[in-house]
């Protein structure tokens, strides 16, 4: 293990939910966490609700560009946290570090869309990203 926790956030395309959790991440422990997202099927762009509402929050992730996922990264991170039920992956058999599930809240499913949704989204997924941060020690 690095001296500094290490985090990889993945979901399917890279411009959304990972981003998120990414962006909200920094927000929270700043330098003292190195901090990756990924998606296993990236696609071009960042989503343009998801953005808002993270510079809402007082994070961003306007500069990030959707990526596939590092397989070298992917064995040495500390911990890999998958968002939502979508994405699938499966773990190197040497990979050090643990991996996690989180299927977020998905306010579409009430009939909630828009902004109203991606916020309910990005407030359940800084919940889970301040308990990992416990979890990993970081603060």
């Amino acid at each position: 293990m690095s001296e500094k926790a290490s985090v990889l956030f993945v979901c399917v395309g890279n411009g959304g939910k990972s981003q998120m959790a990414a962006a909200l991440a920094e927000k929270h422990a700043g330098a003292n966490l190195e901090i990756h997202s990924a998606g296993t099927k990236p696609g071009t762009k960042l989503n343009q609700q998801s953005i808002e509402v993270i510079a809402e929050s007082g994070a961003d992730m306007s500069e990030g560009t959707p990526k596939g996922i590092d397989p070298e990264l992917l064995k040495r991170v500390d911990s890999v946290v998958i968002l939502g039920a979508d994405a699938q992956l499966e773990m190197p058999a040497d990979a050090q570090g643990t991996l996690e599930r989180w299927v977020t809240d998905e306010p579409s499913e009430r009939g909630i869309e828009g902004l109203e949704r991606m916020r309910l989204v990005r407030d359940d997924i800084e919940n889970r990203v301040v308990d990992l941060l416990e979890e990993l020690k970081v603060s």
